[in-house]
């Protein structure tokens, strides 16, 4: 089968053959036919080797990819009630199950995590071994491809619930990015008044009028904060930063009023200077979000079953696996939201 593989320390990964798994998946896994994989961030930190990803050079050579959806074909003894032929998404966080967070119910918590496609194999392959524990099952009418969005669309959950974000409030969300997309998309399900807001974004926040966000702004033509008193009148109640551009983070503080919420859910490449002697003085709040909670995992599966005509417009872009370097330098293009990429299986035999 052919998969992308970070096989060396250093910018790109490599297309190659490996044989099709033969033996049985082993304890507590189950295997995946993959339908469609999603290119994300990280993978983009993988594949150009930024500050931060070190870790994986002891880990080489890996498959890469972590936002998936396919149908089992083999399971493993001791995999719990999932059988072939079940339709499932994956949760790609692996607890370790003994650490202090993981002993208090809290998994998201976990010192020890590995992540699949990051420290073990992942899904940029026609076949993957997973853990069953980390498998959701879809609803029959939920396309795989549609459901290879849980991952993001439950990143983008949880830094919403991090924010606290009520009805009503003015929540501005920076970054029209997959996860910017989704969670300004999310707040204003959840009755918030939310402004997006990009720079030179004009394709992506093109999209964010086909999800049906209200307000948007190019900060490339006006400052976020002439545009937050055009929309809401008043500094921001919530903001949540997913650009990856640190600077980002003080200008959503200068827009955020008085004990209000800054979640930081961007990954960036350089240190952020803070005020903070303002932050202080005006009781502001930053915390950080990143991957997400089984809880919003669910919550993600049933926004795709329910609104994925909506959500659908996030899928920018399909390419076959065999076309994964051409996909990676789509994906870098502003112009793009989720490039999906399909085995070549399941180009031959779609993935609804």
């Amino acid at each position: 089968m052919l998969a992308l593989r970070k096989v060396q320390a250093g910018f790109g990964a490599e297309l190659v053959e490996l044989p099709e798994p033969a033996a049985p998946p082993a304890e507590g896994f189950v295997r995946l036919r993959i339908a469609a994989t999603g290119i994300c961030g990280s993978d983009l930190h993988a594949y150009d080797w930024t500050p931060g990803y070190e870790f994986m050079a002891r880990l080489l050579p890996l498959t890469l990819g972590h936002e998936f959806a396919g149908v089992v074909t083999a399971v493993g003894m001791g995999a719990g009630a999932l059988g072939c032929g079940d339709r499932v998404t994956c949760w790609p966080t692996v607890p370790c199950g003994s650490c202090a967070g993981c002993r208090a119910g809290r998994p998201d918590e976990c010192s020890n995590r590995t992540v699949i496609g990051l420290h073990r194999d992942g899904a940029f392959c026609q076949f993957a071994d997973v853990p069953a524990a980390n498998c959701f099952p879809i609803p029959d009418d939920l396309p795989l491809d549609l459901a290879a969005l849980a991952e993001p669309l439950a990143v983008a959950v949880n830094a919403v619930d991090l924010a606290d974000v009520a009805p009503g409030e003015a929540v501005v969300v920076l970054g029209p990015g997959p996860i910017g997309l989704a969670a300004a998309w999310v707040a204003q399900q959840r009755g918030a008044r939310v402004l997006l807001a990009g720079f030179d974004d004009a394709p992506r926040l093109g999209c964010a009028q086909q999800l049906g966000l209200e307000n948007t702004v190019d900060l490339a033509q006006e400052g976020l904060g002439q545009a937050v008193a055009r929309i809401f009148g008043a500094a921001a109640d919530k903001v949540i930063e997913a650009t990856g551009h640190a600077p980002a983070v003080n200008e959503g503080l200068a827009a955020l009023r008085p004990r209000g919420i800054l979640v930081v859910a961007g990954i960036h490449k350089s240190v952020c200077e803070l005020d903070l002697i303002r932050l202080v003085r005006e009781k502001k709040q930053l915390r950080g979000a990143h991957d997400t909670t089984a809880r919003a995992f669910r919550e993600a599966i049933g926004l795709l079953a329910r609104h994925g005509a909506v959500l659908r417009f996030m899928i920018s872009h399909r390419a076959s696996l065999s076309d994964a370097p051409q996909a990676f330098g789509i994906a870098r293009d502003r112009a793009a939201v989720k490039v999906l990429l399909l085995p070549e299986n399941e180009q031959d035999e779609g993935v609804a």
